[in-house]
């Protein structure tokens, strides 16, 4: 029997609508919306549609939005002052910093001048400290996305092998120690393109999250029959199409449970933002 889909773009749906009810409230309660602002230096084509996207999103949820764009000459000491000036902004309870930035920008400097409270990537060090640590603020959106839509479609997680496959803090870091907090309790390996025997311990995997960035990587010999396959990576191809990390063709066929690119991980991304800025904004509130 084929693996069932996970349908992202679907629960994604559900997920922004229950996001869009929240704001309103937060609205009639306080007299504000939740407010995230994107900052997008230079005019990288890929990074113009996700933030459009995200712009979408938060209109359609009720939330403020605010897009400053930048020249791709941006030095740095300007885009510190816009950083700063959004931290003091008491409207902007998220700030983005749409990635990736020109190379002549200091990433790591640029992300760490988020205050931590507006920090709804959860790339910040404080963020990602407090993940570490066990006291899970701001989650990475990308990993929050996966886990809430194995939650949502009743995927079993605690006690299962969890193989995630890649190790960047985007994904691949954020994605295991998001697992193996209290009340999810999986088993959980990393591993990456340099992990010896890797398709023998991707096929022990109950759940394998593909986070690579290479198209087509996990092919049908590397995932065990009824397996949970994430797919988080996105690329195209030559031709123009998207596609993700994983053989899907060859795999749904063997597969418990399967995620499409498009249409899979990627909408959820943008919701856990929506949840990131709502969260931000209640947190900002009982700070005050």
């Amino acid at each position: 029997m084929a693996a069932k889909i996970i349908d992202g773009k679907a629960l994604s749906v559900v997920i922004q609508s229950e996001l869009a009810t929240d704001a309103a409230l937060m609205l009639k309660e306080t007299g504000s919306r939740p407010g995230l602002a994107a900052v997008l230096v230079g005019d990288n084509p890929a990074s113009q549609v996700y933030v459009r996207n995200k712009q979408k999103a938060c209109e359609k949820a009720g939330f403020a939005s605010w897009l400053h764009k930048l020249d791709a000459n941006t030095s740095q000491g300007d885009l510190l002052k816009l950083i700063a000036s959004l931290n003091n902004d008491p409207k902007v309870h998220g700030i983005l910093v749409q990635l990736p930035l020109p190379k002549h920008l200091d990433t790591e400097l640029i992300l760490d001048a988020v205050t931590p409270l507006k920090d709804v990537d959860g790339f910040g060090p404080e963020n990602l400290g407090l993940l570490t640590s066990g006291r899970p603020r701001l989650l990475p959106c990308t990993p929050h996305g996966v886990l809430i839509m194995l939650q949502r479609n009743n995927i079993p997680i605690s006690g299962k092998h969890v193989v995630v496959l890649g190790r960047s803090t985007i994904v691949g870091k954020p994605m295991g120690l998001i697992l193996l907090q209290n009340g999810i309790d999986a088993t959980v390996t990393i591993c990456h393109s340099k992990t010896a025997n890797l398709k023998e311990i991707t096929r022990q995997a109950d759940i394998l999250v593909a986070a690579i960035g290479r198209p087509h990587f996990v092919t049908p010999d590397m995932v065990k029959p009824g397996a949970v396959v994430i797919d988080v990576g996105i690329n195209r191809l030559d031709d123009g199409k998207l596609v993700g990390d994983v053989d899907y063709d060859g795999i749904l066929p063997n597969a418990g449970f399967i995620t499409p690119v498009p249409g899979g991980v990627g909408p959820m991304t943008i919701t856990m933002l929506l949840h990131n800025t709502l969260l931000a904004a209640k947190l900002q509130s009982k700070s005050k």
